[in-house]
């Protein structure tokens, strides 16, 4: 009787814990953009619509670049010119 129970109550929690799995799925707390790769190619500043830093818990911290087309590209935070576009949409937000 007490094994019975036992198996019992350990489905119980196994269906449970199944069922609240798939809503756990829904509310990831892992950053949206992250960079893996990066480009060393630049663009003409006209062509950049948005440029923004990638999240703070990224591996690799990072600028992304939105193009006009719509386009998202990753840029190393030491590449120079992706400093300059950051720091010259950046500052003129600001003024």
């Amino acid at each position: 009787m007490k094994t019975l129970s036992f198996t019992l109550a350990v489905l119980l929690l196994t269906v449970c814990c199944c069922n609240a799995m798939p809503q756990a799925l829904y509310y990831s707390t892992a950053p949206a953009n992250c960079c893996y790769g990066f480009s060393t190619k630049s663009l003409l500043p006209r062509r950049v619509s948005k440029i923004t830093k990638s999240h703070s818990s990224c591996v690799n911290p990072a600028f992304i670049v939105k193009t006009i087309k719509g386009r998202q590209i990753c840029y190393a935070q030491t590449f120079q010119w992706a400093l300059d576009v950051y720091k010259q949409q950046h500052t003129a937000v600001q003024q």
